[in-house]
């Protein structure tokens, strides 16, 4: 998280620097030229280090869920909960069934990441009005475990050595055992608990585990630009489950 709060903090910099170069920005304090560009340098310079911050391992001390069996140890992680009004069962079909349309900013974000460029269907290109769960665990992603009502997750490679190729139908096995320099793998679960008033906690999580230090330093800089983005996708999925499961009509 510090190297994320570094890395905005810079691009905020760069660009009061930057705007500062045309036109002084004296209502902050910058009431010349060359001090702009002493913000702006300082912007690139934060923004680096940010960018170069080592990511710590993490472990798990127990296996508590079916997350903790496919990604025991990480470097990189994001977290989110709500709760929600309706009981486990309706949570977990809403959790399966909320489609992209349902998810605000969705595909605003997913347009800027991929730069407004078109693509085959994915998670960065998801149709409307398809659930998308669905979308993705059909373009690169894997059901890694399923336990109706209690917990889902999916997985992913977010960096392959060059040259390397996946199996034709790779299984949740050949995720969980793959330990081979230069991969990074990816996963994300949905966990479902009983809050004790009738509706249900729900939680998702996402980690991240570079299988060496090389792999590591290049994820840690993708990371950490992708990061406030990634979060808030996460909050308004959570957020349009909520709204389906606690809709009574659906």
């Amino acid at each position: 998280m510090i190297g994320v709060v570094c890395v905005y903090t810079g691009f905020a910099l760069i660009l009061v620097g930057g705007v500062s170069l045309v036109k002084p920005l004296r209502w902050i304090g910058i009431r010349k030229r060359s001090r702009g560009l002493l913000v702006a340098i300082a912007g690139f310079c934060l923004t680096a280090a940010g960018m170069s911050l080592p990511a710590p391992e993490l472990r798990v001390a127990a296996v508590q869920n079916q997350l903790d069996q496919f990604i025991p140890v990480y470097q990189f992680y994001e977290f989110h909960s709500i709760r929600v009004a309706a009981p486990k069962e309706r949570v977990y079909r809403a959790i399966k069934e909320v489609r992209v349309d349902e998810i605000r900013l969705f595909r605003t974000l997913t347009w800027i990441r991929r730069m407004g460029r078109p693509g085959p269907e994915s998670v960065l290109n998801a149709p409307e009005r398809q659930p998308l769960l669905e979308v993705i665990t059909h373009t690169g992603f894997l059901l890694l475990a399923e336990e109706p009502n209690q917990e889902i997750v999916v997985g992913t490679l977010v960096a392959a050595p060059p040259g390397w190729r996946p199996k034709a139908n790779p299984t949740p096995e050949d995720f969980k055992t793959l330990h081979a320099p230069g991969f990074a793998l990816a996963a994300m679960n949905f966990h479902l608990e009983d809050d004790g008033a009738g509706g249900t906690l729900v939680t998702t999580e996402t980690r991240v585990y570079a299988t060496d230090a090389a792999t590591r330093r290049k994820f840690a800089r993708y990371w950490r630009v992708i990061y406030p983005g990634s979060a808030l996708i996460r909050r308004m999925w959570l957020r349009a489950v909520q709204r389906r499961a606690e809709t009574p009509a659906r």
